[in-house]
């Protein structure tokens, strides 16, 4: 027998009950804490990192150069973290009524805002969490080595979640839980305590398309696959200065991310609705007109969207979403009046979104007038 090998399985020596315990507490722990879904995964991303350099190498992300900046920190946690052999990946539920959903995005004088983003950013209450449940943790078997992360380093969440059997990587890119669909948030916690492992999910997509064929921007190029380039929710928030003419019509009226391929995913029947105070609608932005949040000043934009996903646009980013959004509303008496005030604004780039908008609405009313001469 070569001795560098790995044992037979009759001869590997059996799994620590202690920290088979220890994997237990620590989960019901994460279910105290507020958590929906919880499990461990070990460290071991190859087939994710080659996908991820693949699409890096197609310059798929956009302006993001974050995301290339970390080389292959964002695939190997150990090289992060020094010390990392386990990642606990937990889920919270943020799920809404879809039919609401997509009869706002039917109403061009309403606004759409992705559905995360309608309350408190989830950022930070869910590093309060989980720095809460590594307390909890350390206080049962004293100090240990880990971090926490919530979006706030280079981490390969879904691949990290998919191998602890929160869910799969749907064809849109997002992860499904089967019970419970793919609205929650995602964080992480980087543990250097050799747990025993879950089992990861299997796939459960099968031949289903709808969510590549509902992408307004078809920004789903293949599935498993996403040209952020075309993807609203990065066009509305990552991408700075102007939106390709091409796309604007196709954006409707999404100012802030987009939500269609969740909203046309089957698995998304089993979301499960959630009451945390914190992700319920501010400023009324789940039912709030183009118009109305046109007209915020940018010391309202500041004060209202405090603690809120909304901030990251940024306040011209915020009219330049609005204006394209107003340039596919109906022609009405507030549409127009709402882009005639921000004719002149003083940045080049809403001053030329607000342009393209009332052209659109000029092009509209020569085509109606020449259809009935």
């Amino acid at each position: 027998m070569d001795a560098s090998g790995p044992l037979p399985a009759a001869l590997a020596p059996p799994p620590d009950p202690g920290l088979a315990a220890l994997s237990a507490r620590i989960k019901a722990l994460a279910l105290e804490s507020g958590f929906q879904r919880c499990g461990i995964s070990d460290i071991a991303l190859g087939e994710d990192e080659a996908h991820l350099r693949d699409w890096l190498a197609h310059g798929l992300y956009g302006s993001m150069d974050w995301m290339a900046r970390h080389g292959d920190k964002r695939s190997r946690p150990q090289e992060l973290i020094p010390g990392t052999v386990r990642v606990l990946s937990v889920g919270m539920d943020y799920g809404r009524d879809g039919d609401e959903a997509w009869a706002n995005i039917a109403d061009g004088e309403r606004a759409y805002v992705a559905r995360y983003a309608l309350g408190r950013d989830y950022h930070k209450l869910m590093r309060q969490r989980l720095q809460k449940l590594a307390d909890a943790v350390a206080a049962e078997i004293g100090p240990f080595g880990h971090r926490v992360f919530v979006d706030s380093a280079p981490v390969l969440e879904r691949a990290l979640a998919r191998n602890a059997g929160l869910g799969w990587i749907g064809k849109h890119t997002c992860l499904i839980d089967k019970d419970g669909g793919s609205w929650f948030f995602l964080g992480e916690i980087y543990l250097d305590l050799p747990l025993p492992v879950d089992a990861p999910a299997g796939n459960h997509c099968g031949t289903c398309r709808r969510c590549i064929d509902v992408c307004p921007t078809q920004a789903i190029t293949a599935p498993y696959r996403l040209d952020a380039r075309r993807c609203i929710s990065y066009l509305t928030i990552e991408h700075e200065g102007s939106i390709d003419e091409a796309l604007r019509p196709l954006i409707g009226n999404r100012i802030f991310g987009c939500d269609d391929c969740q909203l046309a995913c089957p698995w998304n029947k089993f979301a499960r609705r959630t009451d945390e105070p914190d992700f319920r609608a501010r400023n009324d932005l789940d039912r709030a007109t183009l118009a109305q949040l046109f007209a915020w000043t940018e010391a309202e934009f500041l004060r209202r969207s405090e603690g809120s996903a909304i901030r990251r646009s940024g306040y011209r980013r915020w009219l330049r979403n609005i204006a394209v959004a107003l340039g596919n509303a109906p022609t009405t008496a507030e549409t127009l009046a709402a882009l005639a005030s921000r004719r002149d604004h003083d940045d080049p780039v809403v001053r030329e979104h607000v342009s393209w908008a009332l052209a659109q609405h000029a092009g509209r009313a020569s085509a109606e007038t020449t259809a009935m001469a």
